[in-house]
């Protein structure tokens, strides 16, 4: 995985979220608030995501074989989409199933004070770990929002961390809410509300990366200014008159195919094409280093021919 796969904010995710899941699960012992254990699943789940993105990024690095000549780029697309629909909605079953159960059953909290340890060292961990996810998605998201930056990046890794860190420190305010007016009103039902917010967030949370992961997994072509970048650089070439119609598509995230009909003049001779597609492929991966597969067809262009990017 590049870096721009955001492997530092995975691992400092994981890191996080192992030692938050113990701590969580140690409460819940302590405590029986449904909102802890909820918590606690919650941060197995996100370890589960941070595993399932390594592990998607080592796989995409495997050499392209006959029977996947495109590589394996987009095995961290199908990874990141089994994150967002698997685990994120299992938490957020569970905690939605956990609350219910809570409301009808009022198990009074024990012991808070653990729960208030917990959910304190909990929000400092993670903090931290959101921390390295803004700042890794900062060095690549440029003068984007993050609204832009969640649906456009084609790299899936980070809008997973960035999301599922921002869901997790939201998740731990709320697991606090419910413990603190459980505590503070002697009534159980807070903590159940607790809990229900924690899957409701989940949930919200698994819609948004499924509808985004999805799209990378079916395929996207590369964003406006990228196209740009390499109708620019086909149209310089001496040989390349003009493009008749060009195709892009993210065979991963740092790998795009591009394909186009450029135009000639009808007098050049085979050696003058030949060498101006050879000259229009190394300009193209001169501008877009991520335009790795490329292939031009040279035609004669008519005023009936359909214009750039179009069918």
């Amino acid at each position: 995985m590049s870096a721009s796969g955001g492997t530092k904010a995975i691992i400092a995710a994981l890191a996080a979220n192992l030692s938050i899941a113990v701590a969580k699960f140690v409460a819940f012992a302590f405590t029986g608030s449904s909102a802890m254990l909820a918590e606690g699943i919650h941060s197995v789940a996100d370890s589960g995501n941070q595993a399932l993105l390594l592990l998607g990024g080592k796989r995409a690095a495997r050499e392209r074989t006959p029977e996947h000549p495109f590589g394996y780029g987009r095995e961290r697309y199908f990874y990141a989409f089994v994150v967002a629909v698997v685990l994120f909605t299992i938490g957020a079953l569970f905690s939605l199933y956990e609350g219910v159960h809570k409301l009808s059953s009022k198990e009074p909290i024990e012991s808070p004070q653990w729960a208030f340890g917990v959910l304190i060292f909990a929000i400092i961990a993670e903090i931290f770990s959101f921390r390295t996810a803004i700042k890794e998605s900062n060095a690549v998201r440029g003068d984007q929002s993050w609204v832009a930056f969640i649906r456009r990046s084609k790299s899936p890794e980070l809008p997973v961390i960035v999301l599922e860190d921002l869901g997790a420190l939201l998740g731990l305010i709320f697991a606090l809410f419910g413990v603190t007016m459980a505590v503070v009103t002697g009534n159980p039902v807070w903590d159940a509300i607790g809990t229900l917010m924690i899957g409701a967030l989940l949930g919200i949370i698994a819609v948004i990366l499924a509808i985004e992961t999805k799209s990378l997994l079916i395929g996207e072509g590369a964003g406006p200014e990228v196209e740009k970048k390499i109708c620019d650089a086909l149209q310089g070439a001496p040989e390349v008159t003009r493009i008749i119609h060009m195709r892009t598509l993210h065979l991963g995230p740092e790998e795009i195919l591009v394909a186009a009909k450029i135009a000639v003049e009808h007098d050049d001779t085979a050696a003058d094409i030949a060498r101006g597609i050879d000259e229009a492929e190394r300009r193209v991966r001169e501008a877009v280093p991520e335009a790795r597969v490329i292939y031009l067809e040279p035609d004669l262009y008519r005023s009936s021919a359909a214009p750039a990017g179009s069918a």
